[in-house]
């Protein structure tokens, strides 16, 4: 396998990720940003954190396959939520345990990053996820 994932003694815990990936592989997969959309562009769980989270997840696994390679592949995950605060933290991680299973993303969870902003690019996207992966 291409990717490793540990967290050492003495990092900071609990948390429901993996703080460090080791990747040996030389074939590296970068998917853009994914957002609540459709593959007709159309918005989806427009409002709810928790849907986007788990569609731009769901479309992040097809970007991922496209390249021949699933979420046991990925050494990183980097989340962009607007108007963060952290009492969105349960919604945000419902979005994620909601497609777990479905999609095979591995527990505990690849080194992720959930990263505040003011806004995304259009008003109605919640979050956009970046997934980073290594194959032989």
């Amino acid at each position: 396998m291409a990717v490793r994932l540990l967290t050492p003694d003495g990092m900071f815990g609990p948390v429901p990720y993996h703080h460090v990936s080791i990747s040996t592989g030389t074939r590296q997969v970068h998917v853009a940003g994914q957002i609540a959309r459709d593959a007709e562009g159309n918005p989806v769980a427009t409002g709810d954190l928790t849907g986007q989270v788990a569609h731009a997840l769901r479309n992040s696994a097809r970007g991922l396959a496209g390249a021949g390679a699933g979420f046991a592949d990925v050494v990183r995950l980097r989340f962009f939520v607007a108007h963060w605060t952290p009492d969105q933290y349960p919604g945000f991680m419902a979005g994620i345990e909601h497609v777990t299973d479905e999609l095979a993303i591995p527990r505990p969870l690849p080194p992720l990053s959930v990263i505040g902003v003011d806004y995304l690019f259009e008003p109605d996207v919640l979050v956009e996820v970046e997934a980073f992966a290594v194959l032989d």
